[in-house]
C-alpha cells in the first residue's frame, strides 16, 4: 500500500470537505452600527403611531415604532422585527423625551461579559459573537424571524447563549428574579436546592402551519448531582433537523422563576450563524481517519 499517496488522498478530502462554504444564513456580519455597540431600533426606520395617554390621563404620549432589519447570505436573507418606543410628557410626541424601550430582536456588538443588571442587556455572556465574531442577535420577549423563501433546516441549526444580563440573574439573583439553586423562602435559613430551569422553545412554520418545535435548556439546575447543574456561558449549537422545511422561526422562553406578573428571569437570549452546520467532533474526524484507512486496506488486500 503506498500510504504516502494515501495520507495525501486522505488530505485531499479533508480540505475539500473544510472549504465547503457554510450554509450561513444570518450571521449579523453585514449588519452596521449608526453608532455606539448596539442597535435596538432607535436607528432603524420603520411606521410609526401615536398613543396619547398611553399610561393614564396626563401620561404625555406614546411613539411606536415597528421596524425589521434583515441579515443575508446573498441567496436567502432573514428579517428580525423590532418594535421601539419613545414616552414624552406631551401630546403627539411633544416635549421631553421620559424613557424609552423595546422588544423584539436587537442586533449587537457589545463585548461586557462581566456587568450584571439591565444596563448591561445587550451584551452576550461570551463576550464575542459566536466563534470569536464581532455581531450578534439579541432578543428580548416573544420573538420570530421569517425568511425569503422556504430553507430545508434538515442538519443545520443555529448558535446560541445567554445575554450577561441573564447569564448573572440566573447565577446571583437580582431585584427581580431569584438566584438559580436557591428557594427564596429559605435562604440564611436553610441550604436548599431548587430544580430550576430556563428553556428556550424553538417552534417551526411553513406557510403558516406548524412543522415541530425544538428545546434547548439555557440553564438546568433540576440534576440529581449539582456538579451537573449549569448556566450556558458559551456559544453552543441548536439542531433544527427536526422542524424540516420551514421560512419562519418562532422562540419562547420559559423559567421555573414566574410570578404573578409573569417570568421572572429576563427574558433575553443572544443568537449567532443562522443555518451553520455543526463542525465535526476531533473524535468523529479521528474516527474518519481510522475508517478511511480501513477502506482502503480491504480495497487493496
Amino acid at each position: 500500500m503506498n500510504y504516502k499517496k494515501s495520507l495525501s488522498q486522505l488530505f485531499t478530502v479533508f480540505g475539500l470537505v473544510s472549504t465547503l462554504p457554510a450554509a450561513i444564513i444570518a450571521d449579523f456580519e453585514d449588519l452596521s452600527f449608526v453608532s455606539g455597540n448596539f442597535e435596538n431600533g432607535a436607528n432603524l426606520s420603520g411606521s410609526s403611531s401615536t398613543t396619547n395617554d398611553p399610561f393614564g390621563p396626563s401620561s404625555g404620549s406614546l411613539v411606536t415604532k415597528n421596524s425589521v432589519f434583515q441579515s443575508s447570505n446573498g441567496s436567502q436573507t432573514a428579517n428580525f422585527s423590532n418594535t421601539f418606543n419613545e414616552n414624552y410628557d406631551g401630546a403627539n410626541g411633544t416635549g421631553n423625551l421620559l424613557f424609552s424601550f423595546w422588544s423584539g430582536w436587537a442586533y449587537s456588538k457589545d463585548t461586557d461579559s462581566i456587568t450584571s443588571g439591565l444596563a448591561n442587556e445587550y451584551s452576550a455572556i461570551p463576550g464575542t459573537g459566536a466563534g470569536g465574531s464581532s455581531n450578534y442577535g439579541i432578543s428580548f420577549g416573544d420573538t420570530d424571524i421569517t425568511f425569503s423563501s422556504a430553507i430545508d433546516f434538515t442538519g443545520l441549526g443555529f448558535q446560541v447563549t445567554n445575554t450577561t444580563y441573564a447569564h448573572n440573574s440566573m447565577r446571583d439573583g437580582d431585584t427581580f428574579a431569584k438566584k438559580f439553586g436557591d428557594d427564596p423562602a429559605t435562604v440564611g435559613i436553610v441550604e436548599t436546592d431548587e430544580p430550576d430551569w430556563f428553556l428556550l422553545t424553538v417552534e417551526g412554520f411553513l406557510s403558516g402551519g406548524s412543522t415541530g418545535t425544538v428545546e434547548f435548556y439555557l440553564a438546568d439546575f433540576r440534576f440529581a448531582d449539582d456538579a451537573d447543574d449549569y448556566i450556558i456561558s458559551n456559544w453552543e449549537f441548536v439542531d433544527l433537523s427536526a422542524l424540516g422545511t420551514i421560512d419562519e422561526l418562532a422562540f419562547d422562553l420559559t423559567s421555573s422563576d414566574t410570578g404573578a406578573f409573569g417570568m421572572n428571569t429576563p427574558d433575553y437570549f443572544a443568537i449567532d450563524n443562522i443555518g451553520i452546520v455543526p463542525e465535526p467532533s476531533a473524535f468523529a474526524l479521528l474516527m474518519g481517519v481510522f475508517a478511511f484507512f480501513f477502506l482502503l486496506k480491504r480495497r487493496r488486500g
